[in-house]
């Protein structure tokens, strides 16, 4: 997908209700709840047709994985968080969304994943802000099948070159390009 996608009305209103639960005990920041979506929809257009499985690294308030869930249903969707408030509230949001069906979410530090998962693998690894680009990659590349996807929020005016480094490539991870605010990166 080469634009970013959009949602219906209904499912934008949705989301919006959701995430003002996630803003309003200071989960989400204070920018304004339509951005935030917007911003969570790059991540969705950065996902190709294929992808199947995506597990959201530091999901906090729901931002980028509870749109996700919502803009594309046939994708199964792993929330993970290691703070009980937060995957208590992202557990509520996803029923109230109507998307258990297809997201699990897991109290868990993404340290642990590899060994509670053993040989569990994902189409796609997200991240808005999970650490810097070794540290992030360092526990994504477990995470990601071969091929598979490492997308991750960037600054305004990024060209992904902090993406480029000797310790991001040495955990198996080839930066590709930013598009839309997102770095995409994939695993050899």
């Amino acid at each position: 997908m080469s634009m970013v996608p959009s949602l219906s009305p209904q499912n934008r209103e949705k989301l919006l209700d959701a995430l003002g639960s996630a803003q309003r005990i200071g989960m989400l920041g204070d920018r304004s709840l339509n951005e935030v979506i917007d911003h969570s929809l790059a991540f969705v257009a950065a996902l190709p047709e294929n992808i199947r499985t995506v597990v959201d690294l530091g999901s906090g308030g729901g931002d980028p994985g509870l749109v996700i869930a919502v803009a594309r249903p046939e994708i199964m969707t792993t929330l993970v968080d290691r703070r009980a408030k937060r995957t208590d509230l992202l557990t509520r949001l996803v029923g109230r969304l109507r998307v258990q069906s297809h997201v699990e979410v897991l109290e868990i530090d993404v340290a642990l994943l590899p060994q509670r998962f053993s040989g569990r693998t994902w189409d796609a690894v997200t991240s808005r802000g999970f650490g810097s680009p070794a540290y992030t990659a360092q526990h994504a590349s477990p995470l990601l099948a071969p091929g598979g996807l490492l997308i991750v929020s960037e600054p305004p005016e990024s060209d992904g070159a902090r993406w480029r480094d000797p310790e991001v490539e040495a955990m198996g991870i080839k930066w590709q390009k930013v598009r839309h605010g997102v770095a995409i990166l994939q695993k050899s």
